[in-house]
């Protein structure tokens, strides 16, 4: 299987650790961005909402190809074995459709999140917050430090993972 490689930043806080592509995009909602050629974007889960799902299970897109779709949309959700969740529309434009990839072998969301386990195209633009690499890392350093707060405060053990 090949697996996503290319420059990257890697990125280590607690017990989590992960190389992020600087060629991307990133939201607050753990969604990476990366632009194919002008306006086509391919989005995914990043690795800290992979983790935050757990092994995905089951995923359903509700919109079809050809839609126009805006930032925030509800356009699907994706079930893992510790959480469920929305899967929202991280762009304006056209909803191009899925990963067949994906489709065929829904490991790879986890296995390859920035490569082969994409999540779906869109032609437009890209949300107007999302942030560079470096901005990601500051975003994930706030998420984690949230959540070790809450786990030192009495929270759910897990909530590092």
């Amino acid at each position: 299987m090949a697996r996503w490689r290319g420059e990257s930043v890697y990125y280590r806080r607690s017990r989590f650790t992960t190389h992020l592509p600087v060629d991307r995009r990133y939201t607050r909602a753990h969604y990476w961005l990366a632009e194919e050629s002008a306006g086509i974007w391919q989005i995914g889960f990043t690795k800290f909402a992979t983790r935050m799902l757990g092994d995905v299970v089951e995923y359903e897109f509700t919109r079809p190809p050809g839609t126009t779709i805006t930032v925030g949309d509800d356009i699907g959700w994706m079930e893992g074995l510790k959480a469920l969740t929305t899967i929202f529309s991280v762009g304006t434009g056209q909803f191009l459709g899925t990963s067949d990839q994906v489709r065929n072998d829904i490991t790879l969301i986890e296995s390859d999140p920035y490569g082969q386990g994409w999540l779906y195209r869109l032609e437009g633009q890209a949300a107007p917050d999302a942030v560079d690499v470096h901005g990601y890392t500051a975003i994930l350093d706030a998420t984690i430090d949230k959540m070790l707060a809450s786990r030192h405060a009495g929270g759910d053990a897990d909530d590092e993972r």
